[in-house]
This record gives structure tokens, sequence and C-alpha cells, in this order.
């Protein structure tokens, strides 16, 4: 079982930064992949960031290549996600979720869910 807990969201204008955390709970976080994901009233959850539970690897969702980056420090069970340059179409609740057999995508693949931190970008 683990816990995921997000922090660090708020409010900031267009083309600054916030860098969002995500603290787990439980001794084994190491082996889960971590992935950042966002929603917005009325849409779907969506993708944004992940990383895994090995070597590192991270992938994106196109629109914030460049501007996003998902950094993991299992000594601390902490995930981040530094964002940089955001757009208004960043806002939407932001939520990390673990992956204890993979390194995907979709909503599906997670199994552990965080509540969410609210991101709000003023244009």
């Amino acid at each position: 079982q683990v816990q995921l807990v997000e922090s660090g969201g708020g409010l900031v204008q267009a083309g600054g930064s916030l860098r969002l955390s995500c603290v787990a709970s439980g001794r084994t976080f190491r082996i889960y992949s971590v992935g950042w994901f966002r929603q917005t009233p009325g849409k779907e959850r969506e993708f944004v960031a992940a990383i895994s539970k090995s070597d590192g690897r991270q992938f994106y969702t196109d629109s914030v290549k460049g501007r996003f980056t998902i950094s993991r420090e299992n000594a601390k069970n902490t995930i981040n996600l530094q964002m940089n340059s955001l757009k208004p179409e960043d806002t939407a609740v932001y939520y990390c979720a673990a992956d204890r057999t993979g390194l995907g995508s979709r909503i599906s693949e997670y199994d552990y869910w965080g509540q969410g931190t609210q991101v709000t970008v003023s244009s």
C-alpha cells in the first residue's frame, strides 16, 4: 500500500514557475514508477509526465516538453515536478500516481493516487 500527498500548487502568472512535490508513504516506494496527471473541470484526466522506478527514464506529453521536468528522490520518498514557463492552459488540478508494473501514460496503469493540488496560471 502506498499513500501519496501532493503539495506546491498555487496561483502564478503566465511565464512563471511552480514546483510540485509528491511525498509517498511506505518503504517500497522505490519499486514504483510515478506519474503526474492533471484534470480541469469537465475534461478527462490527462497524462503529464512520468519517471521510471529504476533507471530514471522520463517521458512527457508533448505540450509540456521543454518546460516541465520530473525528478525523484527515493531516499526522501519524493517525486518533484518542476514547471517553468507556465501557460494559462496549464491550469488544472495536478495528481501524482504510482505504478508498480511499468511506465505508462494511461490512467488504468496506475495503482495509487494522491488527492491533487490546484495549479492556477493567470494571463
